[in-house]
C-alpha cells in the first residue's frame, strides 16, 4: 500500500466508524510519529496539517501497536510514545461545574472528564499525565502546558509514619478529581 492510495480512500465521504471496519492487514507502512507528535513518511516530515489530520482520523491502537485502518486495508505504523500532544487548555462552565477543555496538537478538544481522564504513565524516567482519548489512543501533556496546569492545581501534602512526605497535585474538572502529579520524598527536619 502506498500513501497516495491510502489518502484517496480516506477522502471518501460518509465513512463508517473505524471500529466497525474489518479490513485485511496489509503490512507495515513506513510512517512514524516521533515523541513530539510529528509525523514522518519514509523519514520525511509531513508538513501538511490537513494530511496528518486525515490520517489521524483512522488511527487506532490495538495492544501496543498502532494502525491506520480504512474499510479495505489496515497498515501498521510506528509511534515513539503516543501520537498526540495536548498543547492548550481552557476552562469552561459545564453541567457538573467547571470543565477543563484540553486541545491536542491536531486541534481536537475534549473536556477532562470520566470519558477523557488523565492517567500517569512513565516517560523519560518520570511519571507524566496522559489524556486518554478514543480507540485506545492517548495524548501526553506538552511540557509548557503541564507546568501551567501544575500552577493551577490543588496541592496536598501528607506525612506518613515512615518519615515520608507524599505530595499530590490534582485538578477538578466535570465534577471529578484527576491526578496531575505525585511524589514521595523523605521528610527533612524542616518538614517534621
Amino acid at each position: 500500500m502506498d500513501l497516495s492510495r491510502l489518502q484517496q480512500q480516506l477522502q471518501q465521504p460518509n465513512l463508517a466508524p473505524v471500529e466497525s471496519w474489518n479490513p485485511t492487514f496489509c503490512g507495515d507502512l513506513p510512517l512514524r510519529i516521533d515523541v513530539d507528535g510529528n509525523w514522518y513518511y519514509q523519514d520525511s516530515k509531513i508538513e501538511r496539517l490537513a494530511l496528518v489530520t486525515l490520517f489521524a482520523k483512522v488511527l487506532l491502537r490495538q495492544g501496543q501497536e498502532y494502525f491506520l485502518q480504512t474499510p479495505v486495508e489496515k497498515v501498521r505504523i510506528q509511534v515513539a510514545d503516543v501520537p498526540f500532544l495536548v498543547t492548550q487548555s481552557q476552562w469552561q462552565q459545564g453541567a457538573a461545574g467547571p470543565e477543563l477543555w484540553l486541545t491536542t496538537n491536531l486541534g481536537d478538544a475534549v473536556p477532562l472528564s470520566a470519558d477523557y481522564p488523565l492517567v500517569l504513565q512513565a516517560f523519560a524516567g518520570q511519571a507524566l499525565p496522559y489524556l486518554q482519548l478514543w480507540r485506545g489512543l492517548s495524548a501526553r501533556l506538552h511540557r509548557n502546558l503541564y507546568y501551567q496546569l501544575l500552577q493551577e492545581s490543588d496541592l496536598q501534602e501528607e506525612c506518613t509514619q515512615a518519615s515520608k512526605v507524599h505530595i499530590r497535585s490534582t485538578l477538578q474538572s466535570a465534577g471529578q478529581v484527576f491526578l496531575l502529579a505525585e511524589e514521595s520524598t523523605l521528610a527533612t527536619a524542616a518538614d517534621t
